[in-house]
């Protein structure tokens, strides 16, 4: 038998190992459950592997493996940050493509580390199904660095972009600084000025005054090629 919070984990770990492929960060998993410290993860964690729901896998960082889950355990929000949703391309390319799908253009390189010089033009275009979109413009961006890595985004993945201006705080965003550097960070307004945090503890948050920095749009999805 489960509690409630060790049930909560097990369903979020899932979830997010169904939608990305990688384990959550344990800060991810604290603020799911809305705890204060850490320390109550590891416990939750330990309980878990205990009754071999869950198991570490050896020499990998932040790497979980669901071994089993609990009889009638529904799949549901448990939380309130952003899971991007992987599309995943590069294994049936010779196939007929969908109705479905959309092609969205790639228009450069963003930068998740430093901010590097971005936008480019257009060099191509990557396919994600209608389903993953609502009414809007949007537009992808190759991701350059591994500063996003512990919300599930790497070096070499496609980034699907929501036009807009705005952002709430939280919110994975395309940022341009000083009208000429392009970043891919997790949004935070403080007071008069704008923090562009990285979900990665090696990267130190960068905090600019809210007139040098403009919303170019939010994330909503990923674009991952596996050969």
């Amino acid at each position: 038998m489960l509690t409630k919070k060790q049930k909560n984990l097990l369903l979020f770990v899932n979830e997010k190992l169904k939608q990305t492929g990688i384990s959550p960060s344990y800060d991810e998993m604290r603020s799911a459950l809305n705890l204060k410290s850490k320390s109550g993860i590891h416990r939750l964690i330990s309980a878990l592997e205990e009754r071999g729901f869950i198991k570490r896998l050896p020499h990998k960082a932040r790497a979980l493996e669901v071994v089993k889950l609990p009889e009638n355990a529904a799949t549901k929000d448990l939380y309130n940050s952003f899971s991007p949703k992987v599309i995943r391309g590069g294994l049936d390319e010779d196939d007929n493509v969908n109705k479905t799908e959309q092609f969205i253009p790639v228009i450069g390189k963003i930068a998740a580390g430093n901010p590097i010089e971005a936008i480019e033009n257009q060099s191509e275009k990557v396919p994600v199904s209608k389903s993953f979109l609502s009414s809007g413009e949007y537009f992808a961006l190759k991701v350059n660095g591994d500063s996003m890595i512990d919300e599930g985004i790497h070096t070499g993945d496609y980034v699907i972009i929501k036009k807009t201006n705005s952002a709430d705080n939280g919110q994975i965003v395309v940022a341009l600084i000083d009208d000429h550097e392009a970043t891919l960070k997790k949004l935070r307004k403080k007071s008069n000025t704008i923090a562009l945090e990285s979900a990665n503890p090696e990267f130190e948050t960068q905090i600019y005054s809210q007139e040098r920095v403009k919303i170019q749009g939010i994330l909503v999805s990923l674009y991952r090629k596996f050969n």
